[in-house]
């Protein structure tokens, strides 16, 4: 009925949605304010005021034509606002024909794959990583080389990546900060990596693509700085949403940014936009194009978020867990108390603890908790956490 390589591929799906499937459940028999569920990064929070303004503004104007086609690669108006927004952010010269309006950050990624990728082609990642990569890769004929980030940091290893440079390293997905351990990766590690892949395209004659996953790089704590890779990377993509900075996963906009760098990037550039339409996207959602083109400086309560990083992650060093305090995003990714994560996954859910094996992550002997939920709801599972220590005392 399905494809051999779907059906394979189901039995591997995300446990960030098998969790938020059990959770589910347990709200059914136990109800949902007794339910501690930290599976899902689906944030809490509204989009700010101005946003939703914003949304009604457009939306009753009358103004016709909004709901119609446009340039494969997004309103030409909006890719200007977006340009100019990250040249000064980014500190390097961009254009309107740098930009191309996706639907979310998923598909920019897949669009990005699909129009650098040949078969066999290999992609880094660095675990932890985001679950979804090693679908995207293999949905465009990639080969996905997984490298394990430092234990007690979770940065990148440069000289490990040296050592899995090969000619047919084709990009390298990088995602600071990170989902799911909240890390941001140091400037001093990305110019490390830089010098070192500058090296290697020159030894293989080849053209490596950094691509940087960024939809957290709004949501950041403590004034800690997310270096900009396009000053980093010379060959260099940002691929970014607006589903965290401003609250709106479900209205799939996003977009690739380009550096202005790359040799014949008009020819990538051209690449991506024939890509984005024969993936099916066509073009990303012409309301939330113009939505976000007016809301760029906006963003949500990050004070809040912190708070609730505070709470969660003072009370769980204080039962004994070790975790590293993120710098931003919305997740803690503490060790368990057991080597067997799945195991300690599935003893919390006892306590009606939803969390996430870092298995799932490509990071055994850890968990996730999202914090971007309801801070009555993470002030509430405090006491599970403490019962769920004692079956390991």
């Amino acid at each position: 009925m399905i494809s051999k390589k779907v059906s394979e591929n189901l039995g591997k799906s995300s446990w960030i949605r098998a969790m938020f499937e059990e959770g589910e459940k347990l709200r059914k028999i136990y109800g949902p304010e007794k339910v501690y569920d930290f599976s899902l990064g689906n944030p809490e929070v509204e989009p700010p005021a101005s946003v939703k303004e914003t949304m009604k503004s457009i939306l009753l104007s009358d103004k016709p034509g909004i709901h119609r086609y446009m340039s494969n690669a997004g309103y030409d108006s909006v890719r200007a606002k977006v340009a100019e927004y990250l040249a000064k952010e980014k500190g390097v010269p961009l254009s309107p024909e740098n930009i191309i309006m996706t639907c979310g950050a998923a598909g920019g990624l897949n669009v990005v794959l699909k129009t650098i990728l040949d078969p066999g082609d290999e992609v880094i990642v660095f675990s932890p990583y985001f679950v979804e990569y090693l679908f995207y890769i293999d949905n465009h004929g990639g080969k996905p080389v997984i490298l394990p980030t430092e234990k007690d940091t979770f940065q990148p290893d440069p000289e490990l990546m040296e050592r899995n440079l090969k000619p047919n390293t084709k990009a390298i997905i990088l995602n600071s900060p990170n989902n799911p351990t909240g890390v941001i990766y140091s400037e001093e590690i990305l110019s490390r990596m830089a010098d070192i892949i500058s090296e290697k395209e020159k030894e293989y004659n080849t053209h490596i693509f950094v691509i940087s996953d960024e939809p957290y790089d709004k949501i950041v704590y403590d004034n800690a700085v997310v270096p900009s890779i396009f000053r980093i990377f010379k060959n260099s993509i940002i691929v970014n949403s607006f589903s965290k900075s401003l609250a709106l996963p479900g209205e799939r906009i996003g977009y690739i940014a380009v550096n202005s760098r790359i040799e014949n990037v008009k020819l990538l550039v051209n690449g991506l936009v024939f890509s984005n339409r024969i993936l099916g996207f066509v073009n990303a959602p012409a309301l939330f194009q113009k939505v976000v083109a007016d809301s760029l400086n906006e963003a949500v309560d990050i004070e809040s978020y912190k708070e609730k990083r505070d709470i969660l992650y003072n009370h769980l060093v204080k039962l004994g867990f070790s975790c590293v305090k993120p710098q931003g995003a919305f997740y803690l990714f503490p060790k368990a108390l057991i080597d067997d994560d799945v195991e300690f996954a599935k003893r919390a859910v006892k306590y009606n603890l939803l969390i996430v094996p870092g298995s799932g992550f490509g990071y055994p002997g850890y968990f996730r908790l999202s914090y971007c939920i309801n801070k009555e709801t993470i002030i509430n599972s405090l006491p599970a956490f403490e019962a769920l220590v004692k079956e390991f005392k």
